[in-house]
């Protein structure tokens, strides 16, 4: 798939935290699975990894990638006309940050989807040149029209299949509302493209949708945030593409492996963010389906994962799961870059039965302050005051159990915090915009677990 160099050499590795231990008869096994990616020479910000794991080694990339920039240029970014000035200076950011050799193209955005550099069906290849006929396209663009995001991605496909490479990246900016085409035409365009690129979203101001953005990012396994001021888009643009830049490795797969009469319960990602991957799964054979973990650079991440065993007697022991980081090649083949696994062992010591293993524990907190956060602030639109605050209490107790001081912080700007240890609050009777997309749109950014 990959047209590597021998410039840098990123190595994976698989590292399970579990209590493996059940009660007689206990059947649920609970584990989270660290995967790190190191030694890539890509960002150079890696999280504590797991470090007993072996590791395997993948020869690494240059610059084998490509990525087009989708800019709303609907007519709501006319207002303020700061807006659509701040969205050409954040475009001509992110060209800059392009390495030389990558593939690029730049995409505007209304109720179609027209190209704006180099428009000749394809992709130009950065370097000093194209950069600056690049950022000299940007001058024409202009707001006017609606807003159709489904056939922006489209588009995008088509540009980034016209290139042979490893990488495959979309960056989407959008000020409101995609209001010129159906949510099922918008689900039948992520449908067709989820696979093939992966795509960061953001929403500029207060008038787009929460929901419409993280549901594009998430279907496309990217990120999404909120930038309330337009001043701020040509920093989060060039950090969003430096990010893509550090990418050294695409398609790689979380692929579980079960024995006869184990059931899996659910597959998640539980950082740096909160994905059900559950209903992501592809047959890779009998007893295994792979979940899609999108591309890396240098990078941890951790995964729940959750299966249920067959009921067994004290003495018995099993393997629960294997779990391995797939790198598929063009072949049909596929390399196994790391694996751990799954056990389960049953005993009638109370102690250690009983006992939850810390990792397990913080991340079922986390998975759970991601949806009180967003039942409370469901709750709350739908003028349900009690239940909101039943549940963005909750929310400020498990933040504050966790140490998650960001998203406590956000918490604070819609409810005034009595008691964070038992979750008192009371809702705030105003609550600006900006600050409940805010907490809405980063409500799945987790803390990792204090090892």
């Amino acid at each position: 798939m990959a047209n590597f160099s021998k410039s840098t050499v990123p190595q994976f590795s698989v590292e399970v935290y579990q209590n493996e231990y059940l009660p007689e008869g206990g059947r649920e096994v609970n584990a989270i699975v660290t995967v790190t990616s190191t030694g890539g020479g890509t960002t150079g910000r890696v999280p504590l990894a797991a470090a007993s794991a072996t590791p395997a080694a993948l020869p690494g990339q240059g610059p084998n990638a490509a990525v087009v920039i989708m800019v709303d240029c609907s007519g709501s970014m006319d207002y303020p006309p700061t807006k659509m000035r701040n969205a050409r200076d954040a475009t001509s950011a992110a060209i800059d940050t392009l390495r030389d050799g990558v593939a690029f193209a730049v995409v505007a955005g209304t109720h179609v989807a027209k190209e704006v550099y180099p428009g000749n069906g394809g992709l130009a290849v950065a370097d000093t040149a194209t950069r600056a006929e690049a950022k000299n396209a940007l001058r024409k663009l202009s707001a006017g029209g609606g807003t159709a995001i489904g056939t922006w991605l489209r588009l995008t496909d088509r540009l980034l299949s016209s290139a042979d490479v490893s990488i495959r990246h979309g960056i989407l900016l959008t000020d409101g509302r995609n209001e010129h085409e159906t949510p099922e035409d918008l689900r039948a365009s992520l449908d067709a493209c989820a696979g093939r690129f992966t795509c960061d979203a953001r929403g500029v101001g207060t008038d787009w949708v929460v929901k419409e953005v993280t549901g594009i990012a998430s279907a496309m396994l990217g990120t999404s945030d909120i930038v309330a001021d337009p001043a701020g888009l040509a920093a989060d643009f060039t950090e969003m593409m430096e990010n893509a830049m550090g990418k050294e490795v695409a398609d790689v797969a979380l692929r579980l492996w079960t024995p006869v009469g184990v059931e899996i319960k659910f597959v998640k990602q539980v950082a740096p963010t909160v994905e059900e991957l559950t209903e992501r799964r592809t047959e890779a054979n009998t007893r295994a389906g792979d979940y899609p973990t999108g591309s890396w650079g240098d990078e941890s991440r951790d995964y729940h994962v959750c299966v249920q065993v067959p009921e067994a007697g004290v003495g018995q022991e099993m393997l629960a799961a294997r779990v391995s980081l797939i790198l598929p090649a063009a072949d049909g083949t596929s390399q196994v870059l790391s694996q751990g696994l799954v056990r389960a062992v049953w005993t009638d010591d109370m102690v250690a039965s009983t006992s939850i293993n810390p990792q397990v524990a913080h991340y079922t907190g986390q998975a759970e302050l991601a949806q009180v956060i967003q039942q409370g602030l469901e709750a709350r639109k739908s003028g349900d005051f009690d239940g909101a605050t039943a549940k963005l209490g909750r929310a400020v107790q498990l933040a504050s159990d966790s140490g998650n001081a960001d998203t406590a912080k956000l918490l604070s700007k819609v409810v005034d915090v009595v008691d964070a240890a038992t979750g008192t609050v009371r809702l705030k009777a105003k609550v600006a915009d900006a600050d409940e997309m805010t907490l809405e749109t980063r409500s799945t950014k987790t803390v990792r677990v204090k090892k």
